[in-house]
């Protein structure tokens, strides 16, 4: 026997992917602003850290949009609701977490070796 949704939840794939795509473009923003903040005020040698704190509401919407549209998606093609809420939300938060911990990371590397180290134009 086959499972098949009453009424997929369209909306909440949308809406979920239009959470996802706003917080990307806030922390994209919030980001670059950060960065040219700590690059005029010369991070790189006066020993100032890169704080995340900026960073964590539009992360954690971005969080919660990639999880609601991996849910909603997986609902769509017939996963029964806890099973979808079970994988959306695991790959959600593992995906999430890896790429805070690579912007982490990365900050750290820029704070260590500076700016440059990141143009890649510049090793050719």
């Amino acid at each position: 026997m086959y499972y098949f949704p009453q009424q997929p939840p369209y909306v909440l794939l949308v809406i979920g992917l239009f959470i996802a795509v706003t917080s990307g473009a806030a922390l994209s923003g919030t980001l670059q602003q950060v960065i040219q903040q700590w690059q005029t005020a010369g991070a790189e040698n006066s020993g100032l850290q890169f704080s995340k704190k900026p960073l964590i509401f539009p992360f954690l919407g971005i969080m919660l949009g990639t999880g609601l549209f991996l849910t909603c998606g997986l609902e769509i093609f017939g996963f029964p609701p806890l099973i979808a809420i079970g994988v959306g939300l695991t790959l959600g938060l593992l995906t999430s977490a890896l790429m805070w911990f690579q912007l982490g990371s990365l900050m750290k590397f820029v704070e260590t070796r500076g700016m440059r180290s990141l143009d890649l134009d510049s090793l050719s």
